[in-house]
């Protein structure tokens, strides 16, 4: 990744900032100048087209934030393999023992799998915990993977598209509820009316550049139709 700035939070709450900040990968930049500042307690949705820089942004503050923040990407990254509980559990494989690690393989640790458990009720999984994630719905994945994201119990929570393959009503309930577990939360988003119901800053991106950085409560879906035209 293409990088040119550092951030430090500092005790005004700014837990990130780019400031003139040159983001991009593979050679290829993607943003070159970059301002913006994250403070602890936003509520952002990242909105704007397919190819826009969304996931670059969120990939940058991961890296800014490391173990601060709790990753949800685009593509899941599960193992398909292994089972939904497994897989949640891995959220957290830094924080346990390389013992128990291996050992929960093969026996799942009881205090472990009562935690997750909790976690697979409010998220619709009770019940699949055992089944391996290649027999479950591209839904319920999904939610395989925001589970994971929650145990790792981390202040910031960073979502690339984490509720594209639910429908709206769930899309709601799962922001909520994400929502509720972290201080902070930056999440790229599609769904303009859910950005704006369930979060209190919208930024806009287009071409390299923020072209909207507002309080959701200033805006509505027909503002933010600049952000989806196409030549």
């Amino acid at each position: 990744m293409l990088e040119t700035a550092t951030a430090e939070p500092d005790v005004s709450g700014v837990i990130a900032e780019f400031d003139h900040a040159c983001l991009g990968h593979d050679d290829h930049v993607v943003f070159p100048d970059l301002t913006l500042h994250i403070s602890q307690g936003d509520r952002i949705a990242l909105l704007g087209r397919s190819g826009v820089g969304k996931s670059t942004l969120l990939d940058a503050l991961r890296t800014r934030l490391g173990d601060q923040g709790a990753w949800c990407p685009q593509a899941n990254a599960l193992v398909p393999t292994l089972s939904a509980y497994h897989n949640i559990y891995m959220g957290r494989l830094a924080h346990f023992s390389r013992w128990q690690n291996l050992t929960n393989l093969l026996r799942p640790n009881r205090a472990c799998w009562q935690e997750i458990s909790g976690l697979a009720d409010m998220l619709g999984l009770d019940g699949l915990l055992r089944r391996q994630v290649d027999q479950l719905s591209g839904g319920q994945q999904q939610r395989v993977a925001i589970a994971r994201a929650l145990y790792q119990k981390r202040p910031v929570f960073i979502g690339d598209e984490p509720v594209a393959s639910v429908d709206p009503r769930q899309g709601a309930r799962l922001l909520e509820l994400i929502n509720t577990r972290h201080q902070t939360c930056v999440v790229a988003l599609h769904q303009r009316e859910l950005a704006l119901a369930h979060f209190d800053r919208i930024i806009g991106l287009d071409e390299g550049r923020i072209i909207i950085d507002a309080p959701a409560s200033e805006l509505t879906s027909h503002d933010l139709d600049v952000l989806y035209v196409t030549d």
